[in-house]
């Protein structure tokens, strides 16, 4: 019994040598927002999504610590609130309407967190509060807006209109170039970036919908997600402006293991370049939907008729 309890010590010991650095630093690039506001995302987000991760003695006891190091590495790289400020505006508000999402749908903080970390919890006045800055910073539509009108303009009278070949996704899922032939299965919008947003399945998908086979989706299901410019017109009735990009979603359970059985793909602007740098973009795209676990990580769910 002694000799096996030494073991057990010994063991634990050494797991203790392990130790990945999570490294801190400091800078000048951190998310500006009024305090009360701040406050939330210091006490709820900080830890595993900024440079200031504040370790409790427990935290750092292996094998504890090696599932919070990959949570902070995780956690940094789909969004760091220390580095806010080297985000183009657009992608803020983006990144602010995800965040919001997720502790709405009780996704974030992560609830085994959140558990040890009881003070991480987001309220319903906590999430009020988010709510209502993210919703005091979103673009608001201008009658005639210029800027949208003259985008549109230069797409509609664009010479070259959409290219011939479109290269693949860096995750090899590719441009399916007659996805507006399909039917149209819902609309969304979008209004952190003033979009309005189309939904096509492809056949596999919509007889999926008609058989209300959806959770999970098919194989071979196709969802392709077309996005305009919000534009309002003379007697202020909303309308599609400027084309701004198309993503599709795949399903395919045995090809997209690590994304939870989607193959995710963005095309942005009238150029129909793939979005991302390298193909871990898909584990960005995973990580948004994934408050839709319920519903086969899909959003917008299709219009029954």
């Amino acid at each position: 019994m002694l000799l096996s309890l030494a073991s057990l010590l010994a063991v634990f010991a050494v797991i203790q040598l392990y130790h990945p650095e999570i490294r801190n630093t400091t800078g000048t690039a951190e998310i500006q927002a009024p305090s009360n506001v701040k406050s939330i995302f210091k006490r709820a987000c900080y830890d595993c999504h900024s440079n200031e991760t504040d370790l409790r003695w427990f935290d750092e006891i292996a094998p504890v610590y090696w599932q919070v190091a990959a949570h902070v590495s995780a956690g940094r790289e789909g969004l760091n609130f220390s580095n806010w400020q080297k985000m183009p505006p657009g992608e803020q508000k983006a990144k602010l309407w995800e965040a919001v999402n997720q502790i709405q749908a009780d996704a974030m903080p992560l609830k085994s967190y959140a558990f040890v970390h009881p003070s991480a919890k987001v309220s319903a006045s906590d999430l009020a509060i988010l709510k209502a800055y993210l919703m005091s910073i979103v673009p608001v539509n201008k009658l005639q807006d210029t800027a949208k009108l003259s985008a549109l303009s230069a797409q509609v009278n664009s010479p070259k209109g959409l290219p011939d070949h479109v290269l693949p996704a860096l995750n090899g899922v590719p441009y399916f170039s007659d996805y507006k032939n399909w039917q149209v299965i819902s609309t969304t919008e979008r209004f952190d970036n003033g979009t309005l947003r189309v939904i096509f399945g492809n056949d596999i998908a919509v007889n999926a919908v008609r058989e209300n086979k959806m959770r999970p989706w098919p194989k071979g299901s196709i969802l392709a997600k077309a996005a305009w410019d919000q534009q309002e017109d003379k007697a202020g009735f909303i309308r599609t402006g400027a084309f701004k990009q198309v993503e599709f979603m795949i399903k395919d359970e045995e090809k997209y293991v690590s994304t939870k059985g989607w193959g995710f793909a963005r095309y942005k602007t009238m150029k129909l370049v793939p979005y991302g740098k390298t193909a871990l973009f898909a584990t960005e795209c995973i990580n948004c939907h994934r408050p839709q676990k319920d519903e086969d990580f899909v959003f917008t769910q299709p219009i029954k008729y």
